[in-house]
């Protein structure tokens, strides 16, 4: 089972100052590695690397935020195009949602994905196939 990963959390498993969201997060990515299980496409790693060195409150250095990226490129990466744009486009229409979720929901379908971890779109919710899941939500 491919299971796509969202920024977030990479974010959490990344930033030690989120406690229970951390433990949880790292465990996860632990467990895809072990499992050769994870998937990821470029527009998650643009944001990753953007995040990792502007928005954190402590940002990281760019060479570390590179090689961080580097280790997930290793995973099959979705390169996101101009169809998948379109797509997502009328996935945001259909279904109100924000365009941004709606791309990586097109992803991971492209990856052939079963589930997408993530925290910011409705636990529970299918898209062609493909399970939106929050690891942090209670009574998961």
């Amino acid at each position: 089972m491919t299971t796509f990963v969202d920024t977030n959390i990479f974010l959490y498993a990344l930033d030690e100052r989120q406690d229970a969201r951390h433990d949880v997060a790292a465990g996860i990515l632990e467990q895809l590695w072990e499992a050769r299980d994870g998937g990821v496409s470029t527009q998650v790693l643009q944001e990753l690397y953007v995040n990792l060195t502007r928005k954190l409150r402590k940002p990281m250095t760019r060479p570390r935020a590179r090689a961080i990226i580097e280790r997930y490129a290793a995973w099959p990466v979705h390169q996101v195009t101009p169809a998948d744009i379109i797509s997502a486009s009328e996935l945001e229409q259909r279904h109100t949602m924000a365009f941004w979720d709606a791309l990586v929901v097109v992803a991971a379908q492209r990856l052939g994905a079963e589930r997408i971890l993530t925290e910011d779109m409705q636990h529970g919710r299918t898209f062609g196939g493909v399970r939106i899941e929050n690891p942090f939500r209670q009574g998961r």
